[in-house]
């Protein structure tokens, strides 16, 4: 359930008695005092008739829990009274908070920030445990409890409180604390750059017999590379491997990124193909930090070629975007590699994304390869990858410049059919195309859709424009005055 954040209830004041609260009669059994707030004489009232209508002594904790989840918890007025209404349950000598009450009470303080009454909860809990606890062994859900407070602690850096959550949790669980518990404590302090406190808890979780796992070796491995430390993070995956737990896909990336930050570029590659080995397979994250990692270190060729052998053993995510690797081709160049691999991951069924398309579009147009940027554009649309407005303008207009703007109207057919719909600049450019090539009738046809799409403005435009068209190349350089003025 999500908890709507409450304002720090009222300070308390004497307790509220009328006389239909505390004076019995033959229907009504003598009433415990009800909680005392700091209300007006009216709001008292009115909370004590709320309370005399869905909350009538003796309860059970699950009426309690009813009480407090579905009938206070949504009162616009009442609902920041729900730790006074919970502690004055507390004072019937006839009424004993279970675990369900605690731990709705704790997680409702934690989420509404109200840290102080969320330690008179605690301190309360250790004081009288839960009826479960009655037995030889304590209630099972204690740990979870303060597993959830001791999170808690550590996600708002209240570190000291979560040490002393932990401490009175050892002293009321059976036995050792969970792994998991260990994990949170010691990922919060490495997410609190005390790195130091952190081993201090990994070696007290061995002593304990607390056997780690892959969550708590990556959580060492993190810390140990954030505080340039990457021998020894290397010592721990090794450790890893060492006590039987088996590294996964975050273990492998926290070390590639490693390995980049330290320059060292053979050792990441090969622990990527290592992990291949392991049947571990990649992640979106494992692709960018080393062909993005190789990237930003000028290695474009050498990722490029890793991006396709990767692909060729069917290691790439199908989500990877490798826009990164397109652009760095492009820009050193080397478009007719990009387009290479471009060709080879679409065959292994890894489509590109609109941005990395258009990225090589532009880079092939840019070095005058527009029949390849002309089949590029095809393939995407025909995929359903439509690309933006600019980058296909563009490219029209690059083939109309080449005398192809019989091509540059068959691509606009078939990007209307894919949802790209023309606009007044691609009617401008393949108009001016036809005029040039002097194909005025191809040029009405295209004059007459922009009349019947609102692109001309009136009849006058239109017969300045279709006279125009039969001038020709004239036509184009006034068109092109035309525009720019316009844009002016």
């Amino acid at each position: 359930m999500a908890f709507r954040k409450l304002p720090k209830p009222m300070t308390m004041v004497k307790s509220l008695q009328t006389p239909s609260a505390i004076i019995p009669t033959k229907e009504t059994p003598k009433l415990i005092p009800l909680p005392s707030v700091s209300l007006s004489l009216t709001s008292q009232e009115q909370l004590l008739q709320f309370l005399r209508t869905h909350l009538k002594p003796p309860f059970t904790p699950h009426v309690l829990l009813n009480f407090l989840k579905k009938k206070l918890h949504y009162h616009p007025k009442f609902t920041q009274f729900d730790i006074h209404i919970f502690q004055w349950a507390s004072e019937i000598d006839s009424f004993r908070h279970d675990h369900s009450t605690y731990e709705w009470m704790i997680k409702t303080l934690a989420i509404t920030d109200r840290f102080d009454d969320l330690q008179s909860v605690i301190e309360g809990m250790i004081s009288n445990p839960c009826p479960c606890s009655d037995g030889i062994f304590s209630c099972p859900r204690t740990e979870p409890i303060f597993r959830f407070v001791i999170n808690f602690y550590c996600r708002v850096g209240r570190l000291d409180e979560a040490l002393v959550a932990f401490e009175n949790m050892r002293k009321l669980i059976d036995g050792k604390p969970s792994v998991i518990v260990y994990n949170i404590l010691i990922n919060g302090f490495v997410k609190s750059r005390q790195h130091e406190k952190a081993l201090e808890l990994y070696g007290r979780m061995l002593k304990d017999k607390v056997k780690p796992d892959v969550v708590t070796f990556n959580i060492l491995i993190s810390s140990y590379c954030r505080n340039s430390q990457f021998e020894l993070a290397l010592d721990v995956f090794k450790e890893m491997k060492i006590k039987g737990c088996n590294p996964n896909v975050v273990s492998f990336n926290t070390l590639i990124k490693g390995f980049l930050r330290e320059k060292k570029f053979k050792e990441g590659i090969s622990m990527a193909y290592e992990m291949l080995d392991l049947g571990c397979g990649f992640s979106s994250v494992t692709c960018e930090v080393l062909l993005d990692g190789l990237c930003s270190e000028g290695r474009v060729l050498e990722a490029c070629d890793l991006l396709i052998d990767f692909s060729r053993k069917g290691a790439v995510p199908r989500k990877f975007d490798f826009l990164n690797v397109i652009e760095g081709l492009c820009v050193k160049g080397k478009v007719d590699r990009a387009l290479e691999m471009v060709d080879e991951l679409w065959a292994e069924g890894n489509f590109p994304n609109p941005v990395a398309c258009t990225t090589l579009i532009e880079g092939l147009r840019g070095t005058g390869k527009i029949g390849e940027a002309l089949r590029l554009m095809e393939r995407m649309l025909k995929k359903g990858i439509v690309p933006d407005s600019v980058t296909y303008n563009c490219l029209l207009q690059a083939l109309c410049d080449a005398g192809r703007t019989t091509n540059a109207n068959k691509l606009k057919i078939l990007a209307s059919r894919k949802g790209l719909d023309p606009d007044g600049a691609t009617y401008n450019i393949l108009v001016s195309g036809y005029s040039r090539e002097g194909r005025m009738k191809e040029g009405e046809v295209l004059l007459d859709e922009m009349l019947d799409r609102g692109f001309i403005p009136d009849l006058a435009s239109y017969n300045r424009l279709k006279d125009g068209l039969s001038v020709g190349k004239n036509f184009v350089i006034h068109q092109r005055r035309w525009v720019n003025r316009k844009n002016k």
